[in-house]
């Protein structure tokens, strides 16, 4: 998922990757030791648990149950259907709950208060509990089909309905081979049973039912008003809050929801949100008491705040990089897309400018996925796929395609969503493209949400891209770049790429997908119209009182289990 940077050092709101020197490699240890049929959910957990407070603990004493976070930036959209951001995630996956929630024991029961799954691992069948809207209507196995049919629908044109082609015929109608919504395999067998048929084993299935584009909607609500997931007032929900108050560009306000089955667990009584992007003014806000939480850092503070106590680090699997539009010149020759590449200096980058933690990518997936086959992390097995700050390279690709020491080279334009850490990114690499090919840039930033539609429409010539994983697996990095896919936003096309990752995601067997998929890696780095930058850090601030608030390497900031304790002390 996409995240709109500035909110830590990495450009994100939560941001950042494994540390490749040691903490994944105590993971997979203690992965290998317990076992792979609980590979996922044990590095899950052991990903977020940490300086985090028990989501499990008990006594709030007599503090008020309000806490004030940071978001950064208005949500583009609270549609389940068509997010692709952190910031629209961390709202909706408060106010809405899928099938199931990732919590502190991995996978746990939302709306499906129990489940089985067939032998054969392809068909999935959910028993919901005794759950309702915050209208006060039930929530029925019903509003799951409607909602994943919505999704696939090719005329709502949602981003992630690829996450849905596990399910049996679900690409097919998306893609309008099949018209006939009742032969995917998703079916209401009764008011409270789901069941699902996969096209093939998805070991991660599970996981993917608390993805928000997975969550249910209200159907009489969605056709009864095209703008609903716009507004406080006409967006209803089934999670833990609900939407008080929306006051776009400035804040939400969350309230607990008294029709939430689980609204017992809940501890928090208001979440007042804000939207500050500058991170000068929300670290004064922070120091100030004004915010209990806050993710937009100036990067040039991070050192000292880090050092001090006031900012923590968690990790996260994302990467940074340049998007390059291949469908128009100069980048639609991989030579021109290589060479701005190779030019970059990361460990410059990393260290001058991000400043907490963050690595150099050598490569497009991060560290931090193992391989359930030979319980090694992936990134360690496909190793790096070029030299950092490789300039002499870069010149000879630049020169090789026409344009030696950037002579002749067209007025090409970066884009980027403005903040303190985005801002200055770019201007670093202005700089190195300048020095190192000869080559001036301009650049040009937008606000989030205007920046996430240009890009969408390919109206740019290179651009800043950020990807957090969705799931844990490489999958969630690789399938981004299939031909037409929702969110591939430069216009790449690779047939035997496309090839690879079809077959990894219809075989059961993972030494295939595995294979397939350090392959389909290989040659996404060889045509490269994505360039790796850095492997992201979560860095925040959070006030001691605050308690429970659960944090996942995939992005995902859960306030479910969040209270405040000892705020007056």
């Amino acid at each position: 998922m996409r995240t709109p940077g500035g909110k830590s050092p990495d450009g994100e709101r939560r941001g950042g990757t494994v540390n490749h020197g040691g903490w994944h490699r105590t993971v997979l240890r203690r992965i290998r030791r317990a076992g792979g049929a609980v590979l996922a959910g044990v590095l899950l957990v052991a990903l977020v648990l940490g300086g985090c407070g028990s989501p499990g603990s008990d006594g709030s004493g007599g503090d008020e149950q309000v806490l004030n976070d940071n978001i950064g930036s208005e949500p583009p959209t609270l549609d389940p259907a068509l997010m692709t951001d952190l910031t629209s995630f961390q709202i909706v996956n408060s106010v809405m709950e899928g099938l199931t929630r990732i919590g502190p024991n991995g996978v746990e029961p939302g709306m499906a208060a129990e489940w089985e799954v067939s032998d054969d691992q392809l068909t999935y069948t959910f028993h919901l509990r005794d759950a309702v809207w915050q209208n006060g209507e039930p929530v029925t196995a019903e509003d799951f089909v409607y909602a994943w049919l919505r999704v696939l629908n090719p005329e709502t044109g949602a981003p992630y309905a690829y996450q849905l082609y596990y399910i049996k015929n679900a690409e097919a109608y998306n893609s309008g081979e099949i018209t006939d919504p009742t032969q995917v395999g998703v079916k209401a067998l009764d008011e409270k049973t789901l069941q699902v048929s996969l096209e093939a084993p998805t070991p991660y299935f599970l996981s993917l039912t608390a993805f928000p584009t997975l969550m249910p909607v209200h159907k009489a609500t969605v056709e009864s008003n095209p703008d609903w997931a716009g507004e406080a007032a006409t967006y209803v929900g089934n999670g833990p809050f609900k939407i008080a108050e929306w006051v776009h560009d400035s804040h939400i306000d969350l309230v607990k929801s008294d029709t939430y089955w689980d609204k017992d667990t809940v501890r928090l009584e208001k979440m007042h949100i804000v939207m500050v992007n500058e991170g000068a003014t929300a670290e004064t806000m922070f120091a100030n008491g004004e915010l209990d939480s806050n993710g937009s850092l100036n990067p040039q503070d991070i050192p000292q705040l880090l050092a001090s106590g006031e900012a923590k680090t968690s990790p996260m699997i994302s990467v940074t990089s340049i998007y390059f539009n291949t469908r128009k010149a100069p980048f639609d020759d991989p030579r021109v897309r290589k060479a701005f590449t190779l030019a970059l200096d990361r460990k410059a980058i990393v260290e001058q400018i991000l400043k907490g933690g963050q690595k150099p990518a050598l490569a497009f997936v991060p560290f931090g996925i193992p391989n359930p086959v030979t319980n090694e992390d992936f990134r360690e097995e496909g190793g790096d796929y070029f030299k950092d700050a490789d300039v002499e390279t870069a010149r000879r690709l630049l020169a090789e395609a026409g344009y030696p020491d950037g002579q002749g080279f067209p007025k090409v334009t970066y884009l980027y969503n403005d903040n303190d850490t985005n801002r200055a990114l770019a201007e670093a690499y202005q700089q190195m493209w300048k020095q190192n090919l000869g080559v001036q840039v301009e650049l040009q930033s937008m606000e989030w949400k205007v920046f996430l539609a240009a890009q969408k429409q390919g109206d740019y010539d290179l651009s800043r891209g950020n990807w957090v994983g969705d799931y844990l697996d490489p999958m969630t990095f690789l399938d981004l770049w299939v031909t037409g896919g929702g969110n591939n936003r430069v216009g790449w096309s690779n047939a035997q790429y496309d090839r690879l990752i079809e077959e990894a995601k219809t075989t059961g067997d993972q030494q295939v997908r595995f294979r397939n998929m350090h392959e389909a890696e290989k040659i996404l780095m060889d045509e490269m119209p994505i360039g790796p930058i850095f492997f992201g850090v979560n860095v925040y601030q959070e006030k001691p009182y605050v308690k429970g608030v659960f944090r996942t390497a995939l992005g995902t900031t859960d306030y479910k289990w969040a209270y405040i304790e000892g705020k007056g002390q």
